[in-house]
């Protein structure tokens, strides 16, 4: 069966450098003041079912050629997972494309981690160091903003190193966390579907051990069925159709066990 090609990824970026002559609360600081426009520093991805995380990072305060070098990565995936990823990473990510004048990315299908945690439940924080820490029992590692200082003022590698460490390791939280939130959120695509499979199978992982849970009938008058995943706990609906081939599938494989007896 075909698998979906997720990607779980991660950006880190600079501040503005700009004049200012005063600092304190709520100051407003026009963008006449900017000197050095802010950027990505590095990204950091890693397929999902892959051990590896990858990084790119930037040349001397230039970014064009890693974000040319991530669209490549980012336009095999069939969804994008990111945490505040939609209103952060991927603007971000979009406004450097636009600078530099690079081909647009053809990503059209992302995952906010950060979107299923205020819709599905309501954590303390849904920061993605609070989530680690609640679900998981541990979160991001711990970093300072001198790090940022030294690598945007300095060109330290050392301070570069431990930024793409930081970014790693966020990159593996995210996707411990998507593991635990993604039976209480729909997913963006039919496992099942996209790997050639029936309508009725499990839409996280495509997999034939499901049952069905509860029959409902629309406003319209429409049958629909709900199903609950064995392997991932969660429930999705199907329609008459696909749980017609649902029962033909489940009287298949009684008839190969009475067969086999």
């Amino acid at each position: 069966m075909a698998k979906i090609k997720r990607l779980f990824y991660d950006i880190e970026t600079s501040p503005n450098i700009g004049f200012f002559w005063k600092s304190g609360y709520k100051l407003n600081i026009g963008h006449d003041n900017i000197i050095q426009e802010r950027a990505i520093i590095c990204i950091c991805w890693k397929w999902e079912g892959e051990r590896k995380v990858h990084h790119l990072e930037w040349n001397k305060g230039c970014d064009k050629k890693m974000v040319a070098d991530f669209v490549k990565v980012a336009n095999e995936a069939d969804e994008l997972v990111g945490h505040n990823g939609d209103r952060f990473d991927l603007k971000w990510i979009n406004t450097r494309i636009l600078y530099h004048g690079l081909d647009p990315s053809s990503v059209d299908k992302t995952v906010d981690t950060l979107k299923i945690a205020k819709a599905k439940f309501n954590f303390n924080s849904n920061r993605l160091d609070y989530l680690g820490q609640f679900l998981l029992g541990h979160g991001k590692l711990e970093t300072s903003y001198s790090m940022w200082k030294e690598i945007v003022l300095q060109n330290c590698p050392k301070a570069m190193a431990k930024m793409v460490k930081y970014c790693k390791a966020d990159v593996k939280l995210l996707e411990d966390v998507w593991k635990v939130l993604q039976p209480f959120a729909q997913p963006k695509t039919h496992t099942g579907v996209f790997g050639g499979l029936d309508k009725w199978t499990c839409p996280w992982t495509g997999s034939q051990n499901v049952i069905k849970s509860k029959t409902r009938v629309t406003a319209r008058g429409t049958t629909q069925y709900q199903m609950q995943s064995k392997e991932r706990g969660g429930f999705y609906t199907i329609s008459e159709k696909a749980h017609a081939d649902y029962l033909e599938f489940r009287e298949q494989e009684r008839e190969k066990k009475r067969k086999t007896k």
